[in-house]
């Protein structure tokens, strides 16, 4: 394809590398006019590169092939970086028109990469003397990912397959930006204004106050609007009185996607499925799952379900015991109701006081925001010896963004970390890490957290509930992958592992935001700054199991929701809804908890993690197993950290992530530390 494009491009940004310090994106130039011209002057570049790659005369090798095809795409990563990020984090109508016109030339520009015959056959030439060519193992790494990626994307298909795989491509491109875009829609269509304080029965001050300022931004003082973004949502669930209310925000939340109108996803996730499982067929496998599994941990589909199974097995029972418990709380109060979804996180909220006087009205004021952040950045420094300090003046996408130079023991510079902490209607749900650049030999990282947490209140800074501290350490655990990584080259840097290997350094940095040891670190209530007592802290550990059926069994149904869509073998006569109701009724899933994602909202298997939601689990052996080498040597032992480091958050994907892990662990991890941590056992 031949692109023209008229704009002015000499003052584009995009078209060098950023001339700023530490070569940060210029957010204060960068203008929507921008990235079009630059994806096509992007597409332009790599397609001169890829041409001198197959026109050079010297005979194929690892440099002048594997490597050269590394480095192909300097414009189009740098604007692919910033531009997909802005899609997710502020995004404008603009932007996502953009996004779906770029969709089919992007999928476009790379089919014709990956079915470019007369590239493959030098990285074949390669690939077929890999043993004789004396490659680090992070070399093998890279030719091995490149030679599988050609294959896994038709490289030896006939013409006729290639050309029906270059359609689909294309039309899941366009159909996976709707969908998200769907989603988004819903989240910001709803809103729940309440006229009356008694309708605002159970909720807190700070909650009030909130829902009290969102609809004064949205023009209707002297009402209280609460909506489907998380830090809204669930603490109505969590302390509302009012049960029809409840019911109400419950049921647009599990309904988004799913309402019969312009935002419906039923038809697109139908066709999403059905154009997978024709691609997986085309490339030689009976299904997208097993497609997709092929390049994991888990290598297939029965190996993830014999997990997932044997889990729920342990989950369930739990959940329906938890349950129990709920509905002798709502028959103590005479009311004759039965137990309801929507009911779960109030009678829970309720049973968490009884059983531990606990309630995150009393966690919350020692959660402030800031000291949370610090005390992530604290165990980082104890664990690893680096420092994070904060940067001023560097341009940013939004005035909410913090900016943040991180540094090695011995002072040099690992990378920049930006940080993007409140909701906005322009952002998407959730959580997540991200880069703006990725580290390459000596080119160190530019590194992103977003999330959408609670927002500060007039005089009260943003104060976060439990769930949201250990966000925080989650992503911040992605961020210290993508920082600390060190690696030659980009396509084996940082976080590009393995789906099931890129959630342990994230979820074991979890652990340590509720150790006692480090909640004394960080937790400081926001007004008198004293430490988190004792005895909260005790409660705190008391009740590390409590509700943990409901979210495991939540957690399951959704890995299995996505595995069981993606091993179809057979998509005639589909019917979404029909399909997920017979697939929970087939576990027995109890009608008081949905799967934590239904099929018409599941944005990650939009986004990366089709037939991989389940990675949150298998990292999960992992991360638990990994856990208790810091216990067993002392949470802050230097050499289990520097173990950790070194073979695991600096390899990035340089090597097998199972000799990784043995390499830190000595062995393979056991299921059993996730049991008790889940209290299954």
């Amino acid at each position: 394809m031949i692109y023209s494009c008229s704009t002015k491009t000499e003052s584009n940004p995009f078209l060098t590398e950023f001339q700023t310090e530490n070569g940060v994106p210029p957010f204060d130039k960068i203008k929507l006019e921008h990235y079009e011209p630059a994806f096509f002057k992007g597409i332009e570049e790599q397609n001169h590169r890829i041409e001198a790659i197959i026109e050079n005369t010297e005979a194929p090798n690892f440099e002048n092939t594997i490597v050269a095809l590394d480095n192909s795409a300097p414009i189009l990563n740098r604007v692919s970086a910033i531009f997909f990020n802005m899609t997710d984090a502020e995004t404008t109508d603009q932007l996502t028109e953009l996004s779906i016109k770029l969709a089919p030339i992007l999928s476009e520009h790379e089919d014709n990469i990956s079915l470019n015959k007369e590239l493959f056959k030098r990285v074949n030439a390669v690939y077929q003397q890999k043993e004789s060519l004396n490659l680090t193992s992070e070399q093998k790494r890279l030719l091995e990912k490149t030679y599988k990626g050609f294959i896994r994307s038709g490289a030896n298909l006939n013409t006729d397959k290639q050309a029906r795989l270059r359609d689909i491509n294309k039309e899941l491109s366009t159909f996976g930006i709707t969908f998200s875009n769907n989603i988004l829609n819903e989240n910001n269509a709803f809103q729940l204004f309440v006229d009356k304080e008694e309708d605002l029965a159970g909720l807190p001050d700070w909650f009030r106050q909130s829902a009290a300022e969102e609809a004064k931004a949205a023009g209707q003082a002297n009402r209280w609007l609460f909506t489907l973004h998380n830090a809204s949502r669930l603490p109505f669930l969590q302390y509302s009185e009012n049960r029809p209310l409840r019911e109400k925000i419950y049921k647009a939340y599990i309904n988004r996607g799913n309402n019969n109108d312009s935002n419906d996803n039923k038809e697109i996730i139908r066709k999403i499925v059905s154009l997978r499982l024709e691609k997986a067929n085309l490339l030689g496998f009976d299904c997208y799952a097993n497609f997709v599994l092929d390049e994991t941990m888990a290598k297939n589909a029965d190996n993830v379900m014999n997990l997932l199974n044997n889990l729920w097995s342990y989950a369930l029972p739990k959940a329906k015991a938890e349950a129990i418990d709920l509905q002798k709380i709502m028959d103590k109060e005479g009311k004759g109701e039965k137990l309801e979804a929507w009911d779960w996180w109030y009678y829970t909220e309720k049973l968490r006081k009884e059983k531990y006087d606990l309630s995150e009205e009393e966690t919350k004021p020692y959660f402030k925001l800031e000291n949370v952040r610090e005390g992530a950045f604290t165990v980082a420094n104890k664990l690893y010896g680096i420092t994070l300090n904060k940067l001023k003046g560097i341009p940013t996408y939004h005035p909410d963004v913090e900016v943040f130079e991180v540094k090695d023991t011995d002072g040099s510079q690992l990378g920049i970390f930006y940080v993007d902490y409140f909701p906005r209607p322009g952002k998407s749900g959730g959580a997540w890490m991200s880069n703006y650049r990725e580290q390459q030999g000596s080119i160190r990282p530019l590194v992103c957290n977003v999330a959408s947490f609670t927002k500060p209140i007039g005089n009260t800074p943003s104060l976060l509930t439990m769930d949201e501290v250990e966000t925080l350490f989650h992503e911040f655990g992605h961020g210290l992958h993508g920082l600390l990584t060190k690696c030659e080259y980009k396509g084996t840097s940082g976080t590009n592992v393995v789906r099931d290997f890129v959630e342990l350094p994230s979820q074991i940095n979890e652990h340590w935001a509720t150790e006692p040891e480090v909640l004394k670190m960080y937790a400081k209530h926001y007004q008198t700054g004293e430490i988190i007592p004792d005895e909260i802290i005790e409660k705190i550990q008391e009740q590390k199991t409590f509700n943990q059926g409901f979210m495991t069994t939540e957690l399951l149904a959704a890995a299995i929701l996505d595995m069981n869509l993606h091993t179809l073998t057979d998509v005639n006569n589909l019917d979404i809804l029909s399909y997920e109701k017979e697939a929970m009724d087939k576990l027995g899933l109890i009608p008081e908890i949905a799967p934590r994602y239904r099929t018409t909202y599941f944005n990650h298997i939009i986004g990366g993690y089709a037939a991989g939601y389940y990675s949150y689990l298998w990292a999960n052996v992992l991360d638990n197993d990994a856990f208790e080498a810091f216990k067993e040597h002392g949470i802050f032992d230097k050499s289990t950290a520097d173990l950790f480091r070194h073979n695991v958050l600096e390899k990035g994907d340089s090597e097998n992530p199972m000799v990784l892990y043995k390499s830190f662990r000595g062995t393979e991890p056991s299921l059993e530390p996730l049991l008790k941590n889940r209290g299954m056992k």
